[in-house]
């Protein structure tokens, strides 16, 4: 299986139809979001179609769209944390909710945990620790050294990283941004442009669930 976040996939920020079927075509199997999935309003009726599409679980339940997902064996679940972020209901206690609800629980469970702060996804990589099969933090667009298993089978890493442009500050040109912090004036950001790095993680588990191996997989390609 293969699961990308895409809420910034539109132009920098976002996620829009069109690249959504993109990503699709492109052979990602679900799309993971975070505080951003709203910003292209056109997105939101898709949020309740078939496109394998999440928004954070821990949403208020009325908004549209759905927080996780199963495919066959594999329940794929979306969260986004509150340290430095709205705040939105508990993500602690929205998974706890979800694996007690769940009929028909797959033994494999992947989250994608959207947060700001590493202490907050580190804590929830171990509140996890046995309940699900990966805790894969996104959001910051920096990947992180630390993938590993943990005590009781859960793949983990602090963050996934980003695709994107490699010379840019997170993704944007970077002029743009050290002239906001030079400043203090708001302004558009672009997307850098260059070389781009793609950051990744392979996640291996068995059929009970348990992980067994997670790799760093961070490739740099030229722009076409």
């Amino acid at each position: 299986m293969v699961i990308a976040n895409g809420e910034n996939a539109s132009g920098g920020v976002g996620l829009t139809p069109e690249t959504a079927e993109e990503l699709l075509q492109a052979g990602i199997d679900v799309i993971t979001s975070g505080n951003h999935i709203w910003h292209h309003k056109e997105i939101i009726p898709s949020l309740d179609g078939d496109l394998p599409i999440l928004r954070p679980l821990n949403y208020p339940r009325e908004v549209p769209g759905r927080g996780y997902l199963t495919q066959g064996q594999i329940a794929v679940v979306n969260l986004q944390g509150r340290v430095f972020m709205e705040a939105i209901d508990c993500p602690f206690r929205a998974i706890d909710r979800l694996l007690s609800e769940l009929v028909d629980k797959p033994a494999i469970v992947i989250v994608d945990f959207h947060g700001e702060a590493t202490s907050e996804k580190n804590a929830m990589g171990w509140y996890l620790n046995g309940r699900a099969s990966a805790v894969l933090g996104t959001h910051t667009h920096i990947g992180t050294v630390d993938a590993r298993i943990l005590s009781q089978g859960t793949a983990f890493v602090t963050d996934v990283g980003m695709v994107g442009p490699k010379d840019s500050v997170i993704g944007d040109d970077a002029e743009s941004v050290i002239n906001r912090f030079l400043t203090h004036m708001p302004h558009r950001l672009s997307v850098g442009k260059g070389p781009v790095i793609f950051n990744s993680v392979l996640v291996e588990v068995e059929e009970s669930g348990k992980a067994t191996g997670i790799t760093r997989i961070d490739l740099e390609l030229e722009a076409t």
